[in-house]
């Protein structure tokens, strides 16, 4: 039904409005008591799926990635389309509109969404204050720093969501991979990442002995490192004892793509079927390089449960879906359950 009835009415909408179009009929028709429903069509109940990963446990290895829910305003209505956990965010400390508009944009021959949102959200205190209900989900917070904040200054915006979310999220997931904050990218170069990694664990050791107990923390990385710096990322990772890896953001490549250069010239981070085969790649590099020393999340490319399984395959102990929701509707995170389940039967 969504193929053929639902996405072509949101995709004859500008893809920023469809996707604000969407995220309101979500709420709306949860409001109007159909998320039973909604629970029915989509949600896969069976312990087989469950994984205890960085010492949670996850209802089923699929999440709902960030940049979908930035404000934490559905996360637990998310939960009825079957998603094991949600990532909101990314979140600052300041409200901040992003880029200006258009900035969202569909490649539809290629399966593809180019975007330059530039972390519009209404602050981390906003989001705090929906974080504080129930959560019917695990939820993980998505944090980055202003755009006019300098990059040598960047730890204090981190630990600022740092602890707003403490308290109310289960894992973080530190974002220095967007291409759509000028400069953000340079804070994955080694020394500035130890350096921020190492202010983030020692915060987090801080929180965990008057606030409860520590949350896992993640990196968040982008598609475009080489070898030599996913080696260091994984240097990294046992230096600073961070507890994982969230592979991959989106790219700035533009590589065989199908779409008109109108469309693929728009600058932004790409994401969609064209990131599916380097996306996992990058997730059988730092499995195999690591000795799988650390969890990863798999992200990119994700519109099929072959390609979830490919990726599971691959290394990664989860996945999350954003593109691939977009295009193939909620039906997908059941079909991706489904097939681990088959799978997990052999």
């Amino acid at each position: 039904m969504y193929k053929f009835l639902v996405r072509p009415f949101l995709f004859f909408l500008s893809a920023e409005r469809a996707h604000y179009f969407a995220f309101s009929s979500v709420r709306f028709l949860s409001k109007m008591g159909l998320s039973r429903l909604f629970r029915a069509l989509y949600v896969v109940e069976d312990s087989r799926l469950e994984r205890e990963v960085f010492g949670l446990k996850f209802k089923n290895p699929v999440g709902l990635a960030a940049g979908f829910d930035k404000d934490a305003k559905l996360f637990n209505e998310f939960s009825n389309f079957g998603f094991g956990f949600v990532e909101i965010g990314t979140l600052t400390p300041k409200p901040q509109l992003g880029n200006p508009k258009p900035r969202l944009f569909r490649l539809k021959p290629d399966q593809a969404i180019i975007n330059r949102m530039g972390f519009n959200n209404n602050g981390v205190f906003d989001a705090v204050e929906r974080l504080k209900k129930d959560h019917k989900v695990l939820v993980g917070g998505n944090i980055g720093k202003n755009k006019l904040t300098p990059n040598n200054e960047a730890v204090k915006d981190y630990l600022i969501c740092f602890d707003a979310l403490f308290p109310h999220v289960d894992y973080f997931a530190v974002n220095v991979s967007s291409p759509n904050t000028p400069g953000l990218r340079a804070l994955q170069d080694k020394e500035p990442l130890k350096a921020l990694l190492h202010e983030i664990k020692r915060e987090n050791l801080k929180l965990s002995k008057s606030v409860g107990e520590a949350k896992p923390i993640l990196l968040k990385i982008a598609p475009d490192l080489t070898d030599e710096q996913l080696l260091d990322i994984i240097e990294i990772v046992a230096e600073t004892k961070i507890d994982g890896v969230i592979a991959t953001n989106t790219t700035i490549a533009r590589d065989n793509l199908k779409s008109d250069l109108v469309s693929t010239e728009e600058k932004g981070g790409l994401s969609g079927k064209p990131l599916t085969k380097r996306s996992t790649e990058v997730i059988r590099f730092l499995a195999e390089k690591s000795g799988k020393a650390f969890p990863i999340i798999g992200v990119g490319g994700i519109h099929s449960a072959e390609d979830a399984l490919e990726k599971l395959a691959a290394g990664a102990d989860l996945v999350q879906l954003y593109t691939g929701f977009i295009y193939e509707g909620p039906s997908l995170v059941k079909e991706i359950n489904k097939a681990i389940l088959q799978k997990s039967s052999y």
